[in-house]
């Protein structure tokens, strides 16, 4: 058994976006109230994170989450990366470097963005990472436990694409998570059969150049085949989440900040 919960389930610039008076921005429904979308996963005593984007620091804090096992990270884009300094927090209670799972080339963005976390002579209180690359095959975290064991879970990563860009979705057991994609290769549907629970982003109904629209991304559950589908990544071009839920198929629902799923 194990559970996801959605820490934010907004697109790059969040739920309200500043300067906007639309109707979703100005909702009063905290289901419409999203940040930056990333996911904590609960499976087999490990807690993972997919994507640390800027609203890191509030959502670990909102959720009363005190430590992760390890941070994978779908893409490097901002919206996705830009909370990793305050991965120090745990760093000081460790007295460890932390676990980050990521292509090669987010690791190089990674040593860009964060150069002085990756210094030769680092300034005293930076971030200390310890990464690891992953691709296209399945790969495993291990943990040392109590008693002296070890204990380990097993990720698949999917292949998408953003655009021309490509970037990983993840199946943990019985779920699959992808976001910011806006197309998957036929091979990598052989990943996503037998899933219990399928997590998909989508911005807005019109056709988008890097993200599925919410007919592409129906088309998407509908080929996959999930019993329990969720929308994430929303955009306040897609409506409220009570506008939404109406139109979706009884299969389909959106997520929420918050939110929690067993699977």
């Amino acid at each position: 058994m194990g559970k996801i919960t959605f820490l934010g389930t907004g697109t790059s610039q969040g739920i309200p976006m500043i300067g906007c008076t639309c109707k979703v921005c100005k909702s009063a429904d905290p289901r419409d109230n999203r940040l930056r979308t990333s996911a904590l996963v609960e499976h087999n005593g490990f807690r993972i994170l997919i994507d640390c984007g800027p609203d890191f620091r509030q959502q670990m804090l909102r959720q009363n989450i005190s430590d992760l096992d390890a941070v994978i990270l779908t893409h490097q884009h901002k919206d996705h990366t830009g909370g990793m300094d305050d991965i120090r927090a745990f760093n000081y209670f460790r007295k460890a470097a932390f676990p980050i799972y990521a292509e090669p080339n987010v690791q190089e963005s990674l040593k860009m963005e964060y150069s002085y976390a990756f210094a030769e002579h680092k300034y005293p209180g930076v971030p200390d990472y310890t990464l690891h690359t992953i691709g296209e095959e399945p790969f495993t975290i291990t943990k040392s436990l109590p008693d002296g064991t070890e204990a380990s879970i097993e990720i698949t990563p999917i292949r998408v694409y953003h655009y021309r860009l490509p970037i990983l979705g993840f199946r943990i057991g019985n779920m699959a998570y992808i976001t910011d994609g806006s197309s998957i290769p036929a091979t990598e549907f052989d990943k996503l059969q037998g899933l219990e629970l399928f997590i998909i982003n989508t911005v807005r109904k019109e056709k988008h150049i890097s993200h599925f629209s919410l007919p592409e991304a129906l088309d998407v559950v509908e080929k996959v085949g999930a019993p329990r589908n969720f929308l994430t990544h929303l955009s306040h071009q897609i409506g409220t989440h009570k506008e939404l839920e109406a139109i979706l198929p009884p299969n389909v629902k959106p997520a929420y900040d918050t939110l929690e799923l067993e699977f």
